[in-house]
């Protein structure tokens, strides 16, 4: 994070911001910056992340299906906007304390041993070492004792949509992104490396709950993506990883998605709204009304 803070630094804050007695390293200062930075940028990045899934990827068919709530999207909005400005407090200390140099992150793949082949080894160890602890995170926030008081929030939303993906009680969702922050301090990763896969996580959180099912056939058994994840919504004790479903088959815990199987939400929804329909029509048959129309949610 300390790129992000150098380049607001040089550019916007010390020039127009912050008073020259400021200096640049000061704790203070750098702990400032990255609450303005988490609580503005995050909003940003939610927001934008979120909507171009809405309307650009999922399916708005879903919205008819009868476990959606009413004013769901804005409640999703609400709860989550709600919560970013307390996820980001624990999570600025941690990024103070990489910016202040106690993570192992650094600037050139000449830094590294392994030289350009430490990138792709730094990918893939953050998304395997990630799953795993999310893995037995999430399952952890699933235990009777644990999962009405945080997890709950989270399962209001039977068929969430791209805005439910950071919909949490704020220590459900810091606590599901430790993984995330305390890589870096075990594992040594380049920078930019580290800001693309921040992007990452998040633009994948939206996605998978977004309701688009499409994986390629080769990969279904392996990638937990929104198939996966909207069961998890249905049925709670299933399919708690966050990119592949290594974890959830060595614990027990994977499910089949439905639509693999033929059970689509979308069919659902479409049923449901058709009986709506004849309902309505039956109603106003009685009524002496000569509407037949069926009125559909507008997305």
């Amino acid at each position: 994070m300390d790129l992000v803070l150098d380049v607001l630094d040089t550019n916007l804050l010390t020039p127009h911001v912050y008073p020259t007695s400021w200096k640049e390293d000061d704790m203070t200062r750098q702990f400032t910056t990255l609450m303005v930075l988490m609580n503005i940028g995050g909003v940003v990045l939610y927001l934008v992340a979120a909507s171009l899934n809405y309307y650009f990827i999922f399916d708005h068919r879903l919205m008819n299906h009868p476990l959606f709530l009413k004013n769901q999207i804005r409640r999703e909005l609400k709860v989550a906007l709600g919560s970013i400005p307390y996820m980001s407090f624990p999570t600025c200390l941690l990024f103070l304390a990489e910016v202040r140099g106690y993570s192992r992150l650094y600037d050139n793949t000449s830094d590294s041993s392994l030289g350009i082949f430490s990138i792709p080894l730094s990918v893939f160890s953050f998304l395997f070492f990630t799953d795993m602890a999310i893995y037995w995170i999430h399952r952890w926030l699933h235990h009777p004792s644990v999962y009405r008081y945080l997890h709950k929030t989270h399962h209001i939303w039977k068929v969430p949509t791209p805005f439910a993906s950071h919909a949490f009680h704020p220590a459900d969702g810091f606590l599901q992104s430790v993984p995330y922050h305390i890589y870096p301090f075990l594992f040594p990763l380049q920078k930019y490396v580290y800001l693309l896969l921040f992007l990452f996580v998040n633009f994948w959180t939206v996605s998978i709950h977004d309701g688009d099912y499409r994986v390629p056939e080769s990969l279904k058994p392996y990638i937990n993506g929104s198939a996966h994840h909207t069961d998890h919504h249905l049925f709670y004790n299933y399919n708690y990883g966050q990119y592949f479903t290594l974890w959830d088959r060595i614990g027990g815990s994977f499910r089949t998605p439905s639509v693999f199987e033929g059970k689509d939400l979308i069919d659902e929804a479409m049923q449901y709204q058709l009986k709506k329909g004849k309902s309505g029509q039956n109603g106003a048959a009685e009524n002496g009304s000569t509407s037949n129309g069926v009125r559909h949610r507008k997305p």
